[in-house]
């Protein structure tokens, strides 16, 4: 769950993009924790806690929110996003096979799909960790 201040940081520049039509604020507070437990977990999105909303909300959302960072990139929220201090998580607490290091991929990301890695990567950065 993302702490008051979090989402203060977080709420101006999501609201700056935000359709009017979609989804209320009160559950893209809700929703945005939910999309970054799936990705830190790897889990299938019906597998999200029923405390964070919807599993069908937080996969339409984040379906919508490939066209959402092509937006959030053109009004410069990550460089403002940057600019507050947030990093990027690097991947060393990502456990691997010796072996898998040479393994053949299986295709290229999407820009789109970079994009939303990326953004789920400056909000898990802001998430507290358990002490």
């Amino acid at each position: 769950m993302l702490s008051d201040a979090q989402w203060g940081e977080l709420e101006s520049l999501i609201e700056a993009c935000r359709p009017k039509a979609k989804t209320p604020p009160k559950e893209i507070r809700r929703t945005i924790p939910a999309i970054l437990w799936r990705h830190q977990n790897g889990a299938k999105w019906r597998a999200i806690p029923d405390e964070s909303g919807s599993w069908w909300r937080a996969a339409q959302m984040f379906a919508d929110a490939v066209l959402r960072v092509i937006r959030w990139a053109r009004a410069g929220v990550w460089e403002r996003g940057i600019a507050l201090g947030m990093v990027f998580l690097d991947g060393s607490d990502v456990w691997a096979h010796q072996k898998a290091a040479g393994a053949a991929k299986r295709g290229d990301l999407r820009q789109s799909e970079m994009l939303v890695k990326h953004l789920v990567a400056l909000v898990a950065a802001m998430a507290p960790r358990p002490a």
